[in-house]
């Protein structure tokens, strides 16, 4: 009894002390988690959740720093996954497309004055945490200027690694939550290499992320595949003539990287001559028209995959989306409030970055060989894609995915929403392939309702509702 006594006062100092390291070290972490506490946007309504934003740096010695915004779930976010978003480009934000006109709780007016809420956000499901990548993006940034002339594939996802690895430190009571990547477009290429390097981890450490799977829309993701496909669905919709589609598939080596002076200038004439006056990202979209009629200026962006210039002119129920975005994020109250811009970046925030986007250095040529990788670790992997972009449509996905030469599991079938057919979809070993009827290139933007469904259904790992 005595000795039981004697063990019991050696004890208590033990775990008093113990908590007290615990308790100073929460502290430290809370301290710096509400340095980014969001206590409101300008012109917000109120909500029931909680909002995070701002650095966190890959590399010091270049100054290399990340912009995230985390929206957490509106109800028991404690209980929900984390789903990380990503937007493509290369060179655009998260923050402007992802958060702002597709899957966040709010969308900008008309005016920039304020937010409204979006009633299909994907935060009543998970916490969504929005990832302006590379350095150069929105307000992610980099001391040092060349960084903006050498970006590629390779950087992106190391910092996209070393990003969520700092970020949960700052978050601890996420580290052991359900992880899924999802993102669009050339996000295609992100999303997958993200999974990758994090799988690369798992096996080196004793503190697993735990990544789940991931979901990707109207994806770059096979050179050759992709630019085969979409040659076919311009001509398969009528947007270029017989004549033209046969000479571009005799001229054009789909296969390299940079094509021919006779293959860019078939290209040129397709968009000048023959697409006409059309939103390329949603083929039956209005186009964004300025107050006297004409449409606004083009936004050059291109795809490093693609032979041809791509322009990012965006469109859906409100077509000038881009523009209110530009206008809210440069104001100096939503910049404070965002914790963002804090070393006075000496540019304007702009969707797309189109510096970064002309000297994206390094592209890998197929990202297949990623989709195995990700099956055979059991990750749950799910592609979709909207059915009237013309930028990465659904001929290109079904070109790239049918290589992978998956067996399938449910046959296709039309899928459901509210009593009508949201799209076609294909359950594959491995793999779920989607359609949404009627969606542009930013699936959510145009189809918000269908968009929600097939990202609960996705996070259930349920194949979409028959009926």
């Amino acid at each position: 009894m005595v000795m039981f006594m004697a063990e019991k006062h050696i004890f208590l100092p033990i775990v008093l002390m113990l908590l007290v390291v615990l308790a100073s070290a929460n502290h430290a972490v809370n301290k710096e988690e509400e340095a980014d506490r969001i206590i409101s946007l300008p012109g917000q309504p109120k909500v029931p959740f909680q909002q995070f934003s701002g650095y966190i740096t890959v590399e010091k010695t270049a100054g290399r720093a990340l912009f995230y915004w985390l929206t957490e779930a509106v109800s028991d976010p404690l209980s929900k996954p984390l789903v990380i978003w990503l937007n493509g480009g290369p060179g655009c934000s998260s923050v402007a497309y992802g958060a702002s006109e597709e899957i966040g709780p709010f969308r900008i007016n008309k005016t920039a004055s304020g937010l409204y809420l979006n009633k299909f956000s994907w935060n009543i499901m998970a916490n969504l945490l929005f990832l302006e990548a590379p350095a150069g993006v929105g307000f992610s940034y980099s001391n040092r200027s060349s960084d903006l002339e050498d970006t590629g594939d390779i950087r992106t996802a190391k910092d996209s690694l070393e990003f969520l690895l700092r970020w949960m430190d700052r978050f601890p009571r996420y580290k052991l939550r359900d992880v899924y990547i999802t993102g669009e477009s050339y996000a295609g290429h992100y999303v997958p290499q993200l999974a990758r390097e994090i799988m690369m981890y798992n096996k080196r450490t004793k503190h697993p992320i735990h990544l789940k799977g991931i979901m990707v829309g109207n994806a770059v993701t096979d050179n050759y595949y992709d630019n085969l496909g979409t040659v076919a669905y311009w001509w398969s919709h009528a947007m270029i003539s017989d004549k033209t589609y046969q000479q571009l598939m005799h001229t054009c080596d789909f296969r390299k990287q940079k094509e021919s002076d006779q293959c860019e200038s078939l290209y040129s004439y397709a968009m000048d001559q023959e697409f006409g006056n059309i939103d390329q990202y949603n083929i039956y979209a209005p186009p964004c028209n300025k107050s006297d009629g004409s449409t606004s200026a083009r936004r050059s962006i291109q795809l490093p995959h693609y032979p041809h210039k791509i322009f990012r002119q965006l469109s859906g129920y409100d077509p000038c989306t881009e523009k209110h975005a530009e206008v809210y994020y440069n104001r100096p109250d939503v910049q404070k409030a965002f914790h963002a811009n804090i070393t006075k970046i000496p540019y304007k925030w702009t969707a797309c970055n189109e510096l970064l986007n002309r000297n994206w250095n390094d592209t890998e040529v197929s990202i297949l060989p990623i989709y195995r990788q990700m099956i055979a670790g059991g990750l749950r992997v799910w592609v979709f894609s909207g059915d009237v972009d013309s930028v990465v449509p659904v001929t290109a996905t079904r070109y790239s995915l049918a290589q992978l030469k998956l067996s399938t599991k449910v046959p296709w079938y039309p899928w459901y929403v509210k009593n009508q057919v949201g799209g076609w979809t294909e359950v594959y070993e491995g793999l779920t392939f989607a359609t949404v009827r009627g969606a542009g290139h930013e699936v959510p933007l145009f189809k918000p309702r269908a968009a929600l469904q097939l990202f609960r259904s996705f996070l259930k790992g349920d194949p979409l509702p028959k009926s």
